[in-house]
């Protein structure tokens, strides 16, 4: 594997597209959506990430890395923490090329990912009431037993994994976008646009959102420096309370804004999504979609992406939903 301080290259990407290609259904779709492009007075597209076999984009990377993996680190197998995609991701690849993995995951972690997780024949372990502390028991647990431990946003190949969503959408589905949009927890989906966007030469810009419930990604790009930050978020796939090294990095020197959201805005975005577009989406995978609808002036008149990085909501949570 690379050091994990070392950024992934618009080369990285189009490896990992060759080798993921085989084992994903790929590309997801990139939809234009009427509806919402009225209502925003934009031509606005849906990069749907949840058109995958674990309905969320994080698939990419984890095939990628695990596929990096050395003879050694292959047999004796990954830990990782997650509060549901990643690893739904990890799981699936490890399935995928013969690994034996352990997902942490905090206690009241999203159930129908945990589901997913072990149906996919992953070992998880609760630990912690968010996701911090399961990263924390995780990082030791590799320790302990020797596991090779897949950080969830300090790993280049999983930000190469993911950037072939953006090279997708750049060099074939939609090359003249002008503005884009993708949920941060970790970062890795921002940096995969960014690492394409500037291997390419484009001129798009990549706009994160957040949760302002849980808003360390952000304050972090704000202030330079890794922060941490309360992690209160009802949105697990963006809920996490410190910014990462690698991914700020990158996030610093490549985002061309940030958008908090409210949790409230989040939810009025999934509903949104149902009601205009018919595509279902979990909270962190609407948050695009808030913040396009929180910055709809800025966006007036021009083609824009929101991605839309996941769909596993669960049952209750859409009923609650659409019950107000």
């Amino acid at each position: 594997m690379v050091e994990t301080t070392q950024r992934p290259t618009i080369h990285d990407v189009r490896r990992a597209a060759e080798i993921i290609a085989p084992h994903i259904s790929l590309p997801t779709p990139l939809i234009y959506q009427p509806a919402l492009s009225e209502r925003l007075d934009a031509h606005i597209s849906l990069k749907l990430e949840s058109a995958t076999p674990i309905s969320a984009f994080k698939i990419r990377g984890g095939v990628y890395l695990i596929s990096q993996l050395d003879a050694r680190a292959r047999e004796a197998g990954v830990a990782t923490a997650s509060t549901g995609n990643h690893g739904q991701s990890i799981a699936f690849a490890a399935r995928t090329l013969g690994v034996p993995a352990v997902v942490f995951v905090p206690e009241g972690a999203n159930r129908d990912k945990v589901a997913s997780i072990e149906r996919l024949g992953a070992r998880v372990i609760h630990e912690g009431a968010h996701y911090d502390e399961a990263h924390e028991a995780s990082e030791a647990y590799a320790a302990e037993h020797d596991l090779y431990y897949v950080d969830a946003a300090n790993e280049p190949a999983l930000t190469a994994g993911v950037g072939t969503a953006a090279l997708e959408v750049l060099t074939s589905q939609q090359p003249d976008t002008e503005v884009v949009i993708v949920p941060v927890g970790g970062g890795s989906g921002a940096c995969g646009w960014i690492t394409v966007r500037d291997g390419l030469g484009a001129s798009m810009e990549v706009w994160g959102t957040q949760s302002a419930q849980a808003p360390a990604a952000h304050d972090s790009w704000r202030a330079g420096e890794i922060v941490i930050r309360p992690n209160e978020t009802m949105a697990d796939g963006v809920a996490t309370g410190t910014g990462f090294v690698l991914t700020q990095s990158i996030l610093r020197d490549g985002l061309n804004d940030f958008i908090l959201v409210d949790d409230s805005q989040i939810e009025t975005a999934v509903i949104a999504l149902v009601a205009s577009a018919h595509v279902l989406a979990e909270t962190a995978g609407a948050c695009s979609t808030a913040a396009a609808l929180q910055e709809a002036d800025r966006l007036r008149g021009r083609k824009v992406v929101l991605v839309v990085s996941g769909a596993n909501i669960t049952r209750p949570q859409l009923e609650r939903f659409l019950a107000v």
